[in-house]
């Protein structure tokens, strides 16, 4: 990378991060707060590492708190449990504000500046002990911004920096003039190893059941055996594949870059298939949207031309019906400067779009079809697709999150005459599969897809009578009308699940595969002529129904169905005389 190209990303980025100008930024009312705190923003650490800085700000992590459909399954099985769930939920997303002692149940525009960060540098750099399996119960090392921080390296740079002060313009200790910079780098191993993540991306609630199992399956998998880690995968310069990190220096105080060129760079963006619906004004964690309050930017129709040129000036002129603005969107000058923020969002968004199908597209594939037999006129086609799993890390999907994240695959056969004679995993209004859970196939509106190829893991509950059911999530009510969740009485390791819970998983392992089939009638199969067999495998964070289910606001759901994206779609043509 050209030394140019680093001056240009640290103007563009420190632009932005105006809370943390040289000296005190005394155009920010917010600056004396973050040069305090215990718990130091990760707009402070962006001013030096501003790369580092503009990935985490469109991550998973940076989105934790945010996450709209977060707090709304959150609270939902808080209440469906009675409040016995406690903080299990919050101490990963908002471990932050957990520590600092923010009731569990605080709406997040009342909560402090740093919980809103969810995962932020803090929650991984500031962690000095090797947690393991803890559910999420770590600790962070409170301090100012200037006490010491925790890394893979040893900060041979950092010492050049801080020998210094003066030359690159850095504070060292409070009071002192300068940017405000953190002290040593303590050497801390585990950050760079797959052990580091356990204690979010393994955990149990009470009864045993296992929200997160990504590291079970990485633990017996090929990636573990061969020494590979989740940082190489998540963190590299190809997402979702061992194949090297980027390069990038290690920091760009005040303009200056310290250290080599090709010092290693770990993506903080964190490849992954997780996505965002959040308002694009709450949603990358950009520094300039903390001009207005999370309520005022929940006020702003996004989805409107507000703050467009063409639209402002033809309401300036007259041309157009003014709405009825809410505070504090009445001036034009407010709604162009959001409009600013949202258009630098949406473009980060692309790229967190992108990464997204990277990392789906690397660790899956699709062969066939593969026919029974020769396709023949006024007969029964049977055909099959096999579904593979590439990845070597972990199933797929991972299952993280228990029944929520959905893949499945969507077959539709074409006649020669273009009409669609048969089509498996489709969906019904809502966008749900049309499987036992879409309203409309429980209210008879359209037909239940008995042919439906989905990954999709299951939470099944034992009824009082008959047979276990399928539920949303890991909460016996036929057994407890007013469950609570706590630890069992039992133990799980005897029964493999907890009483009366347990979780079906249909994800593929490292490396496995399963044949999705399919049949098709022979009065579907009536003309002679080329037929098309159109494939593609889909890919949803959450269920329509489950978003219902929990409360979720109506743009929630239409933002989860834009997002969802198709994986490896492609088209095969075959004769039938």
């Amino acid at each position: 990378m050209r030394y140019v190209d680093l001056a240009v990303m640290a103007m563009v980025v420190s632009g932005c991060l105006s809370v943390t100008t040289a000296g005190k930024a005394a155009d920010d009312p917010h600056a004396d707060l973050f040069a305090t705190t215990s718990y130091p923003s990760a707009v402070q650490c962006g001013a030096c590492h501003p790369k580092v800085f503009s990935e985490w700000s469109a991550s998973n992590h940076a989105y934790a708190s945010i996450s709209p459909m977060f707090h709304k399954f959150e609270q939902a099985i808080n209440t469906l449990a009675s409040g016995t769930i406690g903080s299990f939920c919050v101490r990963c997303h908002q471990q932050v504000g957990t520590q600092r002692g923010e009731p569990r149940e605080t709406p997040l525009w009342e909560r402090s500046a740093i919980a809103r960060e969810g995962v932020t540098c803090i929650t991984c750099h500031r962690v000095k002990d090797q947690f393991g399996k803890v559910n999420g119960e770590r600790q962070i090392v409170p301090g100012d911004i200037n006490k010491p921080i925790y890394n893979a390296g040893t900060g041979n740079e950092l010492a050049n920096v801080l020998a210094d002060p003066d030359e690159y313009g850095v504070s060292t200790k409070p009071g002192q003039p300068g940017r405000p910079i953190h002290g040593p780098v303590v050497k801390f191993e585990q950050i760079s190893k797959s052990e580091f993540c356990v204690s979010c991306h393994q955990v149990a609630v009470h009864p045993g059941i296992k929200l997160e199992v990504v590291w079970d399956q990485y633990r017996d998998s090929p990636a573990a055996r061969s020494g590979v880690t989740c940082q190489e995968c998540h963190m590299g310069k190809v997402p979702g594949e061992a194949k090297g990190f980027d390069t990038w220096p290690i920091a760009i105080v005040n303009g200056k870059v310290v250290g080599s060129t090709d010092q290693k760079h770990s993506n903080h963006m964190f490849h992954g298939p997780g996505y965002p619906i959040a308002h694009p004004g709450l949603f990358p964690f950009n520094p300039k949207s903390l001009r207005w309050e999370i309520r005022e930017w929940l006020a702003f129709d996004y989805r409107s031309e507000w703050g467009k040129p063409d639209w402002e000036k033809k309401l300036a002129g007259r041309e157009i019906a003014s709405p009825a603005f809410p505070a504090p969107w009445q001036t034009q000058e407010s709604r162009t400067a959001a409009r600013e923020v949202l258009d630098q969002n949406v473009a980060m968004l692309e790229d967190k779009r992108q990464s997204r199908i990277a990392v789906m597209e690397n660790g899956s594939r699709i062969d066939g079809p593969f026919f029974d037999s020769p396709p023949k006129l006024g007969e029964r086609l049977k055909f099959r697709y096999r579904v593979t799993n590439v990845d070597t890390g972990h199933n797929l999907p991972s299952g993280s999150l228990g029944a929520q994240p959905e893949i499945w695959l969507n077959v539709v056969l074409l006649d020669p005459d273009g009409k669609r004679v048969f089509e498996s995993g489709y969906v019904d209004g809502n966008g749900d599969m049309a499987d036992l859970h879409s309203l409309e196939v429980a209210a008879g509106k359209i037909k239940l897809d008995d042919q439906l190829f989905n990954l999709q893991s299951k939470f099944l509950t034992t009824n009082v009578k008959g047979t276990d059911r399928e539920m949303y999530l890991p909460v016996n009510f036929d057994i407890d009308q007013i469950p609570h969740i706590r630890p069992s009485g039992v133990p799980t390791t005897v029964l493999n699940h907890p009483p009366f819970i347990r979780m079906e998983s249909r994800s593929l392992p490292p490396l496995g595969w399963r044949d999705a089939r399919y049949k098709v009638d022979a009065n579907k199969i009536t003309k002679p002529g080329r037929y098309t067999l159109q494939v593609r495998m889909r890919s949803r964070a959450e269920p329509i129904y489950f978003m219902k289910f929990v409360g979720a606001t109506r743009d929630m759901e239409q933002s989860i169905n834009e997002w969802m994206i198709d994986i490896h779609p492609y088209a095969v043509t075959f004769e039938i005389k």
